[in-house]
C-alpha cells in the first residue's frame, strides 16, 4: 500500500513533459535571408489552388497581351491614313465615299458580319474620314441582287432603252437636290470593300448580271412573280356583295330586316353574317402588305448565258477596285479548340484587315493577274482557268457549316455560295484591286517602330506651306 501511495503522490514524466515543453519553431527559409528579404515564413497553396491559379493566370495574360497588340496594330493603321482626314475638302464638292458589302456569314446572322466590320474596318474609316454606303445581305442572294440592280439603274439613267421606268428613292431626291444648290459630285476613285467569301461570290456574281444581264426581267422571272400580284382580285370581292345592288329596293328588302328582330338568333334568315364581309375585307388587306413586301428577285440570267450575251456599252473600261476582307467565322462545338485559339489571336486579323482596309483609303490599285497564256478565255467560264478573283479567300469555304451545304430543297434554283465562281473575260479583266504600295508598308514599319511621328509633322507642315502659297 505504501508504494502505491508513493506512486500516484509522484507526478508522472510523460505528463509534465507534454504540457510543459513545446515543439520549438521552424526556422525560416534561408533563401530570404540571402535575398535580403526579412525572415518570414510563406507557405504555398495547395495542389488543387496552384492547378487554378495557373490555368486563370495563363488565360488571363494570353488574352490581355492579344488585346494590347490588337489595339497597337489598329493604331499604326490609323495612324497611317489619319493625314486623309486633315486634307481640305471643296465647300461644293462631295467627299469620297466607299461601297462596303456585308452579307450574314453562312448558318448565321447578320450580327456577326457586323461586329466584324465595327471591330476591325471601321476604326481606319474613322480615321481617315472616310464616308461609306453599306449593302447590306440577310441571306443568300441579297447582296447580288442589290448589286445587280444598282447597275441595271445606272444603265437606265445613262440612256439604255427598258420597259421599266426608274423608280426612284429618296437617294435619287437628294441626288436632285444636290444638284441644284451646286454640290459636285466625287471625281475620284470610290472603291468597294467585300467582307468574306460568301459575299465577293455574290459580289462577282452580281457585277455579272448587271453588266451582262438585261435590263428587263425575263418571262421566267415575270412568271414567278405573278402570283403576289394577281390573287388580289380573286379574293377582293365576294359574290353576295356584287348582287345586292341588283335587288329592288322596297318592303321586300327590307323582310330580312324584319325577320331577323322577330328571331331570337341573329343568323336565321340572312344570306350573309355582318362579321363575314369584316373578314374578308381584312384578308385582301393584309395579302397588299405581303405583296408590298420587297421580295429577292430571281437572278436575270444565269452563268451559262454569258458566252451569248453583250456587254453593256456603258461599261467603263475598268471598273472600280475592291478589296477582299477576311471573316473567320467558324461554328460547332467540336471546332471549340480552333475557336479559343483564335480568340487568343486576333491580332493576326487585325494586321491582315488593317492592311487591305488602309490600302482602299489610300487608293492604290492595280489591275487583277489573268490566267496563264496557255489557257483561253473559253476555259475561264468553264472553270478550268485560274483568275485571281476566283482564289481569294477560297479557305473560308471548308468552314462553312454543314447545313449550307445540304442541297435537297434547292428545286434546280442557283446557290451563288455552292456554285463555283464563273467570270466572264469581259468582266475579269475590268476589274482592279486596291493594293499597298512599297511606300506605304515602309512608313508602316516606321509607325510601329514609334519613328513615323517626324514624317507625319513634316509632311503636314510641307502641305501647309503649299497651301499658304497658293
Amino acid at each position: 500500500m505504501a508504494e502505491q501511495d508513493a506512486k500516484a503522490s509522484q507526478p508522472s514524466s510523460t505528463g509534465s513533459s507534454a504540457s510543459g515543453a513545446t515543439k520549438p519553431p521552424r526556422p525560416p527559409n534561408p533563401v530570404w535571408r540571402m535575398m535580403g528579404l526579412p525572415n518570414f515564413r510563406f507557405k504555398l497553396p495547395s495542389r488543387n489552388w496552384m492547378i487554378f491559379l495557373t490555368i486563370t493566370g495563363s488565360w488571363t495574360a494570353a488574352v490581355v497581351y492579344d488585346r494590347r497588340e490588337k489595339k497597337r496594330i489598329q493604331k499604326k493603321w490609323a495612324k497611317l491614313v489619319e493625314h486623309i482626314a486633315r486634307e481640305p475638302v471643296e465647300v461644293h464638292q462631295l467627299p469620297r465615299k466607299l461601297s462596303v458589302y456585308i452579307s450574314a456569314p453562312p448558318a448565321d446572322g447578320l450580327v456577326s458580319a457586323r461586329e466584324h466590320f465595327n471591330e476591325y474596318v471601321k476604326p481606319i474609316l474613322v480615321a481617315a474620314a472616310l464616308d461609306w454606303d453599306a449593302v447590306e445581305g440577310r441571306k443568300e442572294g441579297d447582296v447580288r441582287a442589290g448589286l445587280a440592280e444598282r447597275i441595271r439603274k445606272l444603265r437606265k439613267q445613262k440612256g439604255e432603252p427598258s420597259n421599266e421606268p426608274i423608280e426612284e428613292d429618296v437617294a435619287d431626291l437628294l441626288e436632285q437636290v444636290r444638284k441644284n444648290t451646286g454640290v459636285e459630285p466625287y471625281t475620284g476613285i470610290a472603291g468597294d470593300i467585300v467582307i468574306g467569301r460568301h459575299s465577293w461570290k455574290e459580289y462577282v456574281r452580281g457585277l455579272h448580271e448587271g453588266w451582262l444581264g438585261p435590263l428587263d426581267p425575263p418571262v421566267e422571272v415575270v412568271e414567278t412573280l405573278k402570283p403576289a400580284a394577281f390573287t388580289l382580285p380573286t379574293t377582293e370581292s365576294p359574290a353576295a356583295p356584287v348582287e345586292q345592288p341588283a335587288t329592288p329596293v322596297g318592303p321586300s328588302a327590307e323582310q330580312p330586316a324584319s325577320t331577323t328582330q322577330d328571331d331570337a338568333s341573329p343568323t336565321v334568315g340572312t344570306d350573309a353574317p355582318p362579321k363575314e364581309p369584316e373578314k374578308e375585307v381584312e384578308k385582301p388587306a393584309e395579302e397588299e402588305k405581303k405583296s408590298k413586301k420587297k421580295k429577292q428577285p430571281p437572278p436575270f440570267n444565269s452563268t451559262a448565258d454569258y458566252t451569248n450575251s453583250h456587254l453593256s456599252p456603258n461599261c467603263p473600261s475598268k471598273l472600280g477596285p475592291t478589296t477582299v476582307i477576311p471573316f473567320p467565322h467558324l461554328l460547332g462545338f467540336l471546332n471549340f479548340p480552333i475557336r479559343m485559339y483564335r480568340f487568343l489571336n486576333r491580332r493576326q486579323v487585325a494586321e491582315e484587315v488593317g492592311r487591305q482596309t488602309a490600302a482602299a483609303v489610300l487608293a492604290s490599285y492595280g489591275p487583277y493577274s489573268a490566267p496563264s497564256e496557255g489557257q483561253s478565255g473559253a476555259e475561264s467560264l468553264e472553270g478550268g482557268s485560274k483568275w485571281e478573283q476566283q482564289g481569294l479567300l477560297a479557305h473560308e469555304e471548308k468552314e462553312w457549316h454543314k447545313t449550307v451545304r445540304d442541297r435537297k430543297d434547292d428545286n434546280g434554283k442557283e446557290r451563288v455560295w455552292l456554285d463555283d465562281m464563273v467570270l466572264d473575260p469581259r468582266i475579269a479583266e475590268r476589274m482592279q484591286k486596291f493594293v499597298l504600295d512599297m511606300g506605304a508598308e515602309e512608313r508602316a514599319k516606321r509607325i510601329a517602330t514609334e519613328k513615323e511621328e517626324s514624317w507625319l509633322a513634316s509632311l503636314w507642315s510641307s502641305k501647309k506651306e503649299e497651301r499658304d502659297d497658293e
